[in-house]
């Protein structure tokens, strides 16, 4: 076979064919197409940009996030070289970087909204049950930002003791000698006027810090650590140190909630990226992020670190409700041991009637051994730890590449959506949307 890349083609050419019928890039730009995109900001005209649809706009970041990249310079590249994303955008379209972030960074709610529009079409396709259990869990993901940019509560105290004197001895070598003894190119006010900004900037650090010891001392989440050991990082100022991987090195990072369907899709349903290091305070936001729109849920599954006697009662009673009846409540109070024990096959009688004097944490301890609570804490390990593992290592998405809390959780709402549709393409069995909807 002879391969010609010097004979040009003389008839135009449907990308189409080049891509297989059950390719992922068909669903997604279905699904975009089926929802409706409303309320999407775009750039003015007037600015000298080109003008984009935002349907095509939206198309392309949610595939680029379902197949690995994340980057606006990158996602521009793609759009000369990738048959896909040329697709998308109808061949000759390659929107700049500048556009790509900006269209990403003004339309949180809009992303919000098709995230919860993609999941209705999921309940149209018959692959996701309006009611049913749900499993939360966070993971820790990177932050845009290195560790190493970060100054702890007392060094910054030292290193303004240390810009101060420094300051008296350039004002003492100014009145002396009219800054005379200066590298050439140095002047003494520029020097003063850095080292006092750089005060500024570190003042302004401790107070941040004072506000995140103060919190989490509130919430009992200090794990021992003392004022002088916080850290407040200049790059980006919204993370946090926190464990990483094994819990045997830290990472400046954000941690990521999400709420998973534990009947049979393993669809993302709800989720949000916050600043704390452990998940005391986050089991009835992680629930309440889910929309009733799309899941009425019955059933909640959690590890320990979600554990507290508050966070059980406002799941379960929906206090932000008026102490309705809410979802029941699975969650460990301690962390399990991997594996099982000898004593752990044997067969045991029944528990017979609870004790009347039993504590939350014991008569959640106690749920959990039933045949039933067993069951579906069992799903838990069975769906959302899953999900972080396809995100991570399927997806790559391991850092946010946006600054932030409330741009990463922007960037944070792509990516479940991305995982959504690559899921949902992956239930449908590569058939087109189109095809599905009809039965």
């Amino acid at each position: 076979m002879n391969i010609d890349r010097e004979t040009p083609m003389l008839f135009p050419v449907d990308m189409r064919d080049w891509l297989p019928a059950n390719h992922l890039v068909h669903f997604v730009i279905e699904a975009v197409q089926q929802i409706g995109v409303r309320g999407f900001k775009v750039n003015h005209r007037g600015t000298g940009s080109e003008q984009y649809p935002p349907e095509m706009m939206l198309s392309l970041l949610i595939y680029s996030y379902a197949t690995g990249r994340f980057g606006s310079r990158t996602i521009e590249a793609a759009t000369h070289t990738d048959v896909a994303m040329r697709y998308i955008c109808g061949g000759n379209a390659h929107p700049d970087h500048s556009v790509l972030c900006a269209f990403r960074q003004e339309n949180k709610e809009a992303f919000e909204e098709a995230f919860t529009k993609i999941l209705v079409l999921a309940h149209q396709m018959k692959k996701l049950k309006r009611v049913g259990g749900i499993s939360v869990d966070s993971s820790k993901v990177r932050a845009n930002a290195s560790k190493h940019k970060a100054v702890s509560y007392k060094h910054s105290g030292e290193i303004i003791l240390q810009m101060q004197d420094e300051v008296k001895k350039l004002v003492g070598m100014a009145e002396e000698a009219d800054g005379k003894g200066l590298e050439t190119g140095l002047s003494i006010p520029s020097e003063i006027q850095r080292r006092e900004e750089r005060q500024a900037a570190l003042a302004a650090a401790r107070v941040e810090m004072e506000k995140m010891y103060a919190e989490a001392c509130e919430t009992g989440a200090t794990q021992g650590k003392k004022l002088e050991s916080y850290q407040y990082n200049f790059t980006d100022s919204d993370s946090r140190i926190m464990k990483a991987g094994n819990g045997k090195h830290f990472e400046q990072s954000y941690s990521a909630q999400v709420a998973v369907d534990t009947e049979g899709s393993m669809l993302i349903l709800g989720g949000y990226v916050t600043q704390h290091a452990n998940d005391k305070k986050e089991l009835s936001p992680v629930v309440g992020s889910v929309s009733e729109e799309v899941r009425k849920v019955t059933t909640v599954s959690a590890d320990s670190g979600f554990y507290s006697d508050d966070a059980i009662q406002s799941v379960e009673r929906k206090e932000n409700e008026g102490n309705q009846a809410g979802p029941e409540v699975y969650c460990a109070v301690e962390k399990g041991k991997h594996g099982r024990s000898v004593d752990d096959l044997k067969k045991k009688p029944p528990m017979g009637r609870p004790p009347t004097n039993m504590s939350p944490k014991e008569k959640m301890s106690r749920k959990l051994k039933t045949k039933k609570g067993k069951t579906i804490y069992k799903k838990r390990q069975e769906t959302v730890e899953p999900v972080f593992g396809i995100i991570k290592n399927v997806l790559g998405f391991r850092q946010f590449t946006l600054r932030g809390i409330e741009k990463v959780n922007i960037e944070w709402s792509l990516v479940r959506m991305a995982y959504n549709c690559k899921r949902l393409h992956s239930l449908l069995g590569g058939k087109r949307l189109s095809e599905s909807l009809a039965y």
